[in-house]
């Protein structure tokens, strides 16, 4: 690592740390050379392939307001989106690839979203699976129905049993 003071080719490690949850090093670096200290991050490159060709740093912030864009008018917290975030980013770094397309990318986000919030799945699904009919609308929310149990659906379409109280004409 050259020193950014005076560009001195090498450099001692003086103090390592974990930053950013664990997926980066902070490395506190002393110049051999001017004696002056400066600090760097280190992090595991992870390349997204665009269907372009043109390939370019895996980004959370971008996954984040993606998302948010599916979740506009959703009930749905900003917390919730962080975390949808780095479970993205766990669940791509967790394929052991250093470059991974747009299409891996996007099905790592369809199950949290999915968990997240109905409306704002089948919104970034249309969008991601390029919906262009109504039968495909139809398609997608007929496999959300036919993974969730009975009682979900509609709002909660089971019985509920009410005891009714004993009159004196019984």
């Amino acid at each position: 690592m050259h020193c950014p003071f005076c560009r001195h080719p090498d450099s001692r490690v003086v103090d390592s740390r974990t930053a950013d949850d664990g997926t980066a090093i902070r490395r506190r670096r002393q110049c051999p050379d001017c004696a002056r200290r400066f600090t760097t991050v280190e992090t595991a490159s992870l390349m997204v392939i665009k269907r372009s060709g043109v390939t370019e740093p895996f980004s959370r912030t971008k996954v984040i307001s993606g998302v948010r864009k599916a979740c506009q008018g959703r009930p749905v917290t900003e917390d919730a989106l962080a975390q949808l975030g780095q479970r993205v980013e766990e669940a791509v770094r967790a394929t052991g690839s250093a470059e991974l397309t747009t299409h891996d990318v996007g099905l790592a986000i369809l199950g949290p979203l999915q968990e997240l919030d109905l409306v704002a799945y089948l919104r970034f699904a249309s969008v991601y699976r390029a919906f262009d009919s109504l039968e495909d609308f139809e398609a997608a929310i007929a496999e959300l129905r036919a993974g969730r149990p009975p009682a979900e659906e509609g709002g909660g379409g089971g019985t509920v049993e009410v005891p009714v109280p004993a009159t004196a004409a019984d």
